[in-house]
């Protein structure tokens, strides 16, 4: 069982989840929309939450924004994700207090990606090439069915958010419960993939609109 004995350690616990799944967005394109990754670390009276979520769950496009009517929907996410209670419920026997809230965007572009795979692809297929011929054609037809979700995907480009929310609970002794209204507020996610990592336990869940629970 995972202990955490202070502050420091924790920060560097959900730094380091933070990392590993930014680093899963990157390598299993998880800009695929609908997925979103959730970490939890408490430590004593310390509480931390990040979400990092495909742009186009949030706002419905995943390039920067062009239009007024993108401008407008990204500034109403960014006042939708800074505030917390928005977003998170946490029981309150433990007396939780948000001290802090970090909302950023960042950009992946993954031409190199496609490049690899493709590159990968080449050398499993180039011996059968000839007589696999129409393996082309089902690869552009699977990429056609890529491109519905927007210029984006042309362009290479998919933008990212990371929110962290940093609380300090009154009675931690009693924290065991935490709720998300994220799929009210962004009906295009289906599934939270959420780690926990806490004083009593170490575990991954997956929440979805039925299931928005997380015992802690």
């Amino acid at each position: 069982m995972l202990k955490i004995h202070n502050l420091a350690i924790l920060a560097g616990l959900i730094t380091a989840a933070s990392a590993h799944a930014e680093e899963n967005f990157r390598q299993h394109e998880a800009h695929v929309h609908g997925v979103v990754e959730m970490n939890i670390a408490q430590d004593a009276n310390e509480l931390l939450v990040e979400i990092t979520s495909p742009g186009m769950d949030i706002v419905g496009f995943e390039h920067p924004p062009q239009t007024p009517q993108e401008h407008q929907a990204l500034d109403q996410a960014m006042e939708l994700l800074e505030q917390a209670d928005n977003l998170i419920t946490i029981n309150t026997q433990a007396g939780c207090k948000l001290e802090h809230s970090d909302v950023h965007q960042t950009s992946h572009h993954h031409e190199d990606e496609h490049d690899h795979d493709a590159a990968h692809h080449h050398d499993h297929d180039e011996a059968a090439h000839d007589s696999e011929h129409h393996h082309d054609h089902d690869e552009d037809a699977h990429e056609d069915e890529h491109h519905h979700d927007g210029d984006e995907h042309e362009h290479g480009t998919h933008n990212a958010f990371s929110i962290q929310y940093r609380y300090t609970c009154r009675d931690s002794e009693n924290l065991n419960h935490l709720s998300t209204q994220w799929f009210n507020h962004f009906p295009h996610t289906h599934e939270i993939h959420t780690n926990v990592f806490t004083d009593r336990q170490q575990t991954a869940i997956k929440l979805n609109p039925h299931q928005t629970d997380v015992s802690l």
